[in-house]
């Protein structure tokens, strides 16, 4: 009896031991497992549930007097779009794309005014379940509509003077819209800055003169967009153009003397004849804008009747600086005081060979600066007068 009763109390010792150590061992797996039991796998429990995908549209369902040059957008949230598709009222398909990983669309071609539109979109989520939304919306009926001509012309090469000038053919009110409209890209970099002559004329230049070899390129997107009061543009317009050789003509009315500066360089020194004492031509900064081989000039077309000191004078090789009416160009009656005295009616006379040569090296945008002429101050607003502006108010945007 008494070694049978040792032999038990031994067994429940022993069974004892073990069950602390299965205890313990188990204790320890759930602390390191950050909860108490190790029967869930650690993926399990790090995995995010799957996600139905959400779809955000715009326009919104039933929006009306959309602004058709504004873009229609569908993004997918937790998933991605695997069709949009955007019809018209005929039912004919809005071309469009899709972002490479599938979380945007966006139209690509322009929309029309006064038409309806329907956009549907299915996406999917981690779930795997398709969802699908759909929008219809109305373009907006423009009060009216405005054209923008752009100066200088695409392809062209204009002179380091040449303004970036804008002309609608409506009055615009909303002019920060427009300018946020207008964007502007050089090469080499160039900062600069809008200033509105007139509420449907605005121009853009640097501080200083351009670079020659700048390269500019105008993206104009205005069509579909609101210009304010009911006006919206007609038509993008996109122009690239070049910025070739600086010439400058340095013209003083006291030595009676035009320098021409090529990249810098004296080209040329030319007698002139500037306007006379009654007739004075005015001083700044000019720039050039057009040229005519042959032309005739007519006082009457700025308010100079023939019985009141006018003319009507058929010239040659005349390249317009104003217009006022200020041209270089052939004078061969004047060559006597060319070099000598002031006696044209404000025009820059050169003789036949001196004229000829500036009209051929001519281009728009080229400079020239007038001094001691005796002449009023030229005006801004006088055919590209823009230099005329100082920077530290040209920078206020004019008649903004």
């Amino acid at each position: 009896m008494g070694k049978s009763r040792k032999r038990g109390a031994l067994g429940i010792a022993v069974l004892g031991v073990v069950a602390t150590l299965l205890t313990a061992c188990s204790s320890g797996a759930g602390d390191s497992a950050g909860n108490g039991s190790d029967t869930t796998p650690v993926a399990a429990q790090s995995s995010e549930p799957a996600k139905p995908v959400s779809l955000s549209l715009g326009p919104a369902n039933q929006t009306a007097d959309v602004a058709p040059g504004l873009p229609v957008v569908a993004t997918a949230t937790d998933g991605r779009i695997t069709e949009a598709v955007l019809t018209n009222a005929e039912g004919k398909t809005v071309a469009g794309q899709l972002s490479a990983d599938g979380a945007q669309w966006v139209n690509t071609e322009a929309l029309g005014y006064q038409k309806q539109y329907t956009l549907s979109v299915t996406g999917q989520g981690s779930d795997g379940k398709p969802v699908t939304q759909t929008s219809s919306f109305t373009t907006v009926k423009p009060r009216t509509q405005t054209f923008l001509s752009v100066n200088p012309m695409d392809g062209t090469t204009v002179g380091i003077g040449q303004p970036l000038a804008f002309y609608f053919d409506e009055p615009i009110a909303d002019k920060a819209a427009a300018e946020a409209m207008i964007s502007i890209t050089t090469e080499p970099k160039v900062d600069g800055a809008f200033y509105w002559f007139k509420d449907d004329e605005v121009h853009w230049r640097p501080q200083n003169y351009w670079a020659a070899g700048t390269k500019v390129t105008i993206d104009a997107k205005v069509y579909g967009k609101h210009l304010g009061n009911g006006v919206y543009g007609e038509k993008d317009r996109r122009i690239q153009t070049t910025i070739g050789d600086a010439v400058v003509h340095e013209a003083d009315g006291q030595t009676h003397q035009v320098v021409t500066k090529i990249n810098g360089q004296v080209a040329r020194t030319m007698p002139t004849s500037m306007g006379n004492a009654a007739n004075t031509t005015p001083v700044g900064t000019y720039v050039l804008t057009e040229k005519h081989d042959h032309m005739v000039m007519d006082s009457r077309t700025y308010g100079l009747a023939l019985d009141a000191g006018g003319y009507v004078t058929p010239v040659d090789w005349a390249t317009r600086m104003s217009n006022s009416g200020i041209f270089f160009h052939s004078a061969p009656w004047s060559i006597g005081d060319q070099g000598v005295r002031n006696v044209s009616h404000g025009c820059l006379n050169l003789s036949p060979e001196n004229a000829k040569w500036v009209f051929d090296l001519s281009k728009p945008g080229d400079i020239v600066i007038v001094t001691n002429s005796g002449g009023p101050r030229l005006e801004s607003w006088d055919g590209f007068g823009d230099w005329q502006v100082p920077w530290e108010e040209w920078v206020k945007g004019g008649k903004r």
